[in-house]
């Protein structure tokens, strides 16, 4: 069973305006992408299930395992990108070749929140650009 969408975005929303800080998860504190979904997680599913690693904020790095989504296929169930709705969790692949780096919450057909350096965690449009960079999507799933 899935979370209930309206509850991961009511989630997402209360992060709005943190500040970013690298490998961060805190609400009204710090987070960054990843802290993010942390977050979210704590709060609409319970614990997080394992500790998470130092990880790089290399956007263009390259390689043969795609770390983030293997992570989340540990505990999240992965649908299409192209069924991916409000509640879903997204991870955009930034540079062509490079494996996927960076998180977003879906919080409408056309809109998304997600942190992002020198900004903190916005709510903006899921323009094309941004689209195009869909890797992977996961539903959280009910406590």
């Amino acid at each position: 069973m899935n979370a209930d969408p309206d509850r991961v975005i009511t989630a997402a929303r209360s992060w709005l305006g943190t500040p970013y800080h690298d490998q961060a998860s805190l609400r009204c504190v710090g987070c960054d992408c990843l802290g993010l979904a942390r977050g979210i997680w704590r709060e609409v599913v319970g614990p997080e299930p394992f500790p998470i690693p130092p990880y790089s904020r290399d956007w263009g790095e390259t390689g043969p395992c795609e770390v983030l989504a293997e992570g989340a296929r540990r505990m999240m169930p992965e649908i299409a990108p192209s069924e991916a709705g409000p509640g879903a969790l997204v991870l955009f692949r930034m540079m062509p070749r490079a494996i996927a780096k960076h998180v977003g919450i879906l919080i409408g057909p056309d809109n998304f929140l997600h942190a992002y350096e020198r900004l903190g965690v916005i709510e903006e449009p899921l323009t094309p650009s941004w689209r195009r960079r869909i890797a992977f999507a996961f539903l959280f799933p009910q406590r």
